[in-house]
């Protein structure tokens, strides 16, 4: 263990971070959001605010010879009212690109949820200490993703070398939206959220706007991401306006043009990939909204069941088989103005024989071996030759 005197401390600079498009200077230290001031001024949603806070895909990047990095961070872990707490969240830590070691905060804050009303109580609680030893002792890439479900205020970095911020590697960067699957819900670790997989894979820097219930055609998300400079941008669209039963057929068209042409504004050229749900038997042919299954919840389980009428589907109530036929009719339509604009069914990522064999354990969510399971089919079908974000020459 190394001595107090043997520490550097290095400040905490937006040019040590990646995949946050904004830092708050708390009275802790920094936030990291990933969306920017004026999109959170304009959101009133508790849910949204939660989860564009947790740093999913945000991690602290630098070139250093250290051995040894502690990381003092304030965390807010959320938990819910009558059921055991959730699992801490994880660090990871990559060494040139290569996972080099795990790790969890302590202390923190407690914020606890009544799934009744979703009002929340947070019990404060001490900044909290993450350390990882017997690093390489030679110059390296260092990367700490941060906790992709739990809020992380960024208070102080301390290593046994000096830290300098990591060279542009010349790698193209990957801005995503998406709902609470692209955010990691239920993910064995940062790294192992579907889309940090995949960028992995297509070997790209991630920018996730994966935003857990929050993928809601929200304008402000779009001018988020015309603003976000970006070589390639995917938006994964779909499941949560049946969840929360936000729109009809009448207003989801022109929102998702809406959308788009936003997002175009700031990319006219740029790979645009629009990727439908993927399969959640629930809600294939049922509208919305979802809801907990009351007598799984006094077992103390968290499932979910589709709460609408299937006989008000030719009315306009949304179910992800309307929502697939209306986002690949939208891409075919402009298609013709937009060659690069691309079209992906999430069927294709997950369909009904891949939840024969990996079941959706609350009929929302993917498990971990699932994410894996998304995260390589989407590398596979979009990165690779002949997909819409292979390399171009």
């Amino acid at each position: 263990m190394h001595t107090e005197h043997d520490w550097i401390t290095t400040p905490l600079t937006a040019d040590l971070l990646r995949g946050a498009l904004d830092l708050e200077r708390t009275e802790h230290g920094l936030l990291p959001h990933r969306l920017p001031a004026r999109a959170r001024a304009q959101n009133t949603n508790a849910q949204l605010a939660m989860a564009e806070a947790q740093p999913s895909g945000v991690r602290l990047v630098f070139r250093t010879a250290a051995t040894a990095v502690e990381l003092d961070t304030l965390r807010t872990k959320r938990d819910y009212a009558g059921f055991p707490p959730r699992p801490d969240g994880l660090y990871d830590l990559l060494v040139d690109g290569r996972p080099a070691g795990q790790a969890s905060g302590t202390g923190g804050n407690v914020l606890t949820i009544d799934m009744a009303t979703w009002d929340g109580e947070v019990e404060p609680g001490p900044v909290g200490t993450v350390r990882f030893t017997g690093l390489p002792a030679h110059d390296k890439d260092v990367e700490i993703w941060l906790p992709h479900n739990e809020t992380t205020e960024l208070v102080a970095l301390r290593t046994d070398a000096p830290v300098e911020p990591l060279p542009d590697r010349g790698r193209r960067v990957w801005l995503h939206h998406g709902s609470s699957i692209s955010h990691g819900s239920d993910a064995a670790s940062p790294t192992a959220i579907w889309p940090a997989i995949a960028a992995s894979l297509g070997g790209v820097e991630l920018i996730n706007l994966g935003l857990g219930g929050s993928a809601m055609l929200d304008p402000f998300t779009a001018r988020a991401m015309r603003d976000t400079p970006a070589d390639l941008i995917s938006v994964k669209m779909g499941i949560n306006l049946v969840n929360q039963d936000a729109m009809r057929l009448r207003t989801f068209g022109p929102a998702v043009h809406g959308f788009l042409d936003t997002i175009r504004e700031g990319h006219p050229d740029t790979p645009l990939l629009l990727v439908s749900p993927v399969h959640c038997a629930i809600h294939e042919d049922t509208p919305g909204p979802t809801a907990p299954e009351i007598d799984e919840l006094g077992k103390g389980r968290l499932v979910f069941a589709a709460m609408g009428d299937p006989a008000e589907t030719p009315t306009g109530k949304l179910t992800l088989t309307v929502i697939r036929e209306e986002l690949s009719r939208i891409v075919r339509q402009r298609a013709a103005d937009d060659p690069n604009l691309h079209y992906l069914d999430g069927l294709e990522l997950y369909g009904a024989s891949d939840a024969a064999e990996l079941p959706l354990p609350d009929n929302v969510h993917p498990d971990a071996a699932t994410h894996r399971h998304i995260g390589e089919r989407f590398g596979e079908l979009v990165f690779t030759e002949g997909g819409p974000f292979a390399v171009r020459n």
